[in-house]
């Protein structure tokens, strides 16, 4: 571990997690750097090269990623690791009942329960809910036409580093019918996030982030508590602060690149609007706020600094079959002449979308992943991408149109509730009995 010297206040909170949540953290050397943390450049840039050297120089910075690896989410691990008292089902109803109705109306409730909701509820400074009813209103359309045949894509991109994906693969989630439900699970969470009043307290989004941020705890519990299963000194804490940023940021990380490359410091209107609902769902999920970029350069460099700082590995018995479970499996299960064509446009757009924005266009590494894109491929992506964007642009002068803008709104709404029923009703849960031993 490099010598902490500028983050004196974030260093205390990270050793003080062994004595807040022992279950977890005290077997965890919270001194010394794991073996997925590196000062070296990763080769998984995300294309992004020529920001590197800078970003590497930056002290401070880096230090800050060596901190948040080694950090979790001590408030949700304080209620997770209650389940030695409560039990799996109980810790989940209470949660519900807390989100849905208050603290108050739980029989008993733990103080952790409190600390948990409390947390989740207090208003950063920066916070302001009508921009973001506004960024939800715009990224409606994404979630409508694009998000559906773009999921599958943006999850493979979370199995592209063995260090990282671990947690997922110990979890049981190798299997096509668990890669399905976990993609629904994701599609339906974000999906969630941009439904009118859904990021409220006692919105059906805050309630899902409360059961994901659970769900993440109680995969740290079960894999800290079972012999065998994890090897703190190389991949450090299960699920650390870092992890969360690409499925949250990526969206903000796009945007913000392309506002650099334009010679842009600052976000437009709309973009801002788009940055704020992001910021705070991730809030919501319990990132950190100095992980919360809120202008492009700053939301560019903490990403590339949390990509740069991992360890580039990619292994077939962890990444390669996390990413063929989830390039094989049935995301739909529509029989209809229209579905079955959605079926084979989604998948054929998801490998393209994945390729180009995580890849950069390397068709070759795709494959060695066992991610085949061939001419049939890139003609039914092409069909999806003419489908798709010709919807959005649609829906996007219907938003400048005045008189119309509120019915297409509520027609994307009317969508949105079908896909979400398509999805399914989400769990949020994580049952360490299913759990997996780590393999050498």
């Amino acid at each position: 571990m490099q010598p902490r010297q500028f983050h004196p206040d974030l260093w205390r909170q990270v050793d003080a997690q062994a004595g807040q949540v022992p279950q977890i953290y005290g077997q965890i050397d919270l001194k010394s750097a794991p073996e997925r943390f590196t000062t070296e450049p990763s080769a998984d840039g995300l294309g992004f090269g020529e920001m590197t050297a800078d970003i590497m120089a930056d002290a401070p910075l880096i230090e800050m990623m060596s901190a948040y690896t080694l950090m979790g989410d001590v408030v949700a691990d304080a209620y997770a690791a209650r389940m030695e008292d409560f039990g799996f089902r109980r810790l989940i109803e209470m949660l519900e009942t807390a989100c849905d109705k208050g603290v108050e109306a739980v029989t008993d409730a733990p103080p952790e329960l409190a600390a948990f909701i409390a947390d989740m509820a207090r208003k950063p400074d920066w916070l302001d809910m009508d921009l973001i009813a506004e960024g939800a209103r715009i990224e409606r359309n994404q979630y409508a036409h694009l998000v559906p045949f773009a999921i599958r894509g943006a999850f493979l991109a979370t199995f592209l580093n063995k260090y990282s994906a671990l947690p997922m693969a110990l979890t049981g989630s190798l299997s096509d019918k668990l890669a399905a439900k976990r993609v629904h699970e994701t599609a339906t969470f974000f999906t969630l996030t941009v439904m009118p009043g859904a990021l409220e307290r006692h919105g059906a989004a805050f309630k899902a982030a409360a059961m994901v941020r659970l769900m993440h705890s109680m995969v740290r519990f079960n894999v800290m508590r079972r012999q065998g299963v994890w090897d703190s000194a190389v991949y450090g804490v299960p699920i650390p602060q870092v992890d969360q940023m690409p499925a949250g940021q990526i969206g903000s990380f796009l945007i913000a690149f392309k506002a650099l490359r334009q010679g842009r410091e600052t976000f437009t209107p709309a973009e801002r609007a788009r940055i704020e609902i992001a910021r705070y769902r991730c809030f919501l999920l319990g990132l950190p706020e100095p992980l919360l970029g809120d202008s492009p350069r700053a939301i560019a460099r903490l990403m590339l600094a949390r990509q740069a700082t991992l360890r580039s590995a990619y292994d077939e018995e962890t990444c390669g079959a996390l990413v063929r479970g989830t390039m094989t499996t049935e995301l739909s299960h529509d029989r209809t002449l229209l579905g079955r064509i959605d079926r084979e446009l989604e998948r054929s757009f998801s490998k393209a979308f994945f390729i180009r924005q995580f890849l950069q266009g390397d068709t070759a590494r795709a494959r060695r992943m066992g991610v085949a894109y061939g001419p049939r491929d890139r003609r039914l992506a092409l069909v999806a991408a003419g489908r798709i964007f010709s919807q959005v642009r649609l829906y996007d002068a219907l938003a400048r149109a005045p008189g119309i803008r509120d019915m297409a709104d509520r027609r994307l709404v009317s969508k949105l509730e079908a896909l979400l029923a398509r999805y399914g009703r989400a769990e949020f849960t994580s049952d360490g009995e299913a759990y997996k031993a780590a393999h050498g």
